[in-house]
């Protein structure tokens, strides 16, 4: 397959479970490998990732679950809770962070671009992301990036002893395929793209 194939067989996957092939060891190889090539801007290295296996999984999601039920109406809840059970089924989870030392030293070096640089690591982030979620992909595991921070970011950090400079981005809940993506829709390209020549 080619690199736009797999690109094109990346999608959000949200039917997951366990019963995926690849070890710990081995999921953590393609996610550090990903992250490691993925470019950032001055090449800062900013990114950071906590992959969570086994009971630290779980234990993600029940702190999400927990924040939530403390400011998701009574009545609406169910349908929280049911979205809940639906991640912490999956086999991991991989937490994106972006090191704000690392942009506060690029501001003070290059104090021209001080503004650019939350905004180059907000691509940084990005690019990691989507590096790991397409290589996965490519490997036959399903995934679905979520964004529960910044509500869960300070009993997370608690929790899992996250640097106090690390600020969390995202979170990609990956497992095994257990349905397959809906069907995925277009706008024109003519909304999208100009050339010149």
């Amino acid at each position: 397959m080619s690199f736009i194939d797999h690109i094109k067989k990346r999608r959000t996957i949200y039917a997951i479970g366990k019963n995926i092939q690849q070890t710990p060891d081995q999921l953590n190889e393609v996610i550090q490998t990903a992250v490691k090539y993925a470019p950032s801007s001055f090449n800062s290295q900013s990114s950071r990732v906590v992959s969570l296996f086994g009971d630290s999984h779980h234990k993600f999601w029940e702190i999400v679950r927990e924040t939530l039920r403390k400011i998701v109406p009574a009545e609406a809840f169910a349908a929280t809770n049911a979205k809940i059970d639906s991640f912490s089924a999956g086999y991991a989870t991989v937490l994106f962070y972006e090191d704000q030392a690392v942009i506060e030293g690029l501001q003070n070096q290059f104090p021209a671009y001080a503004d650019n640089f939350p905004v180059w690591s907000e691509h940084s982030t990005a690019i990691a992301q989507f590096a790991v979620w397409t290589a996965l992909s490519e490997i036959g595991v399903g995934a679905s990036l979520q964004h529960y921070n910044p509500i869960i970011d300070e009993e997370v950090a608690q929790t899992f002893d996250i640097p106090a400079t690390w600020k969390l981005r995202a979170q990609l809940v990956i497992g095994s395929i257990e349905a397959p993506a809906g069907e995925k829709t277009f706008i024109a390209d003519s909304e999208r793209f100009k050339t010149f020549n």
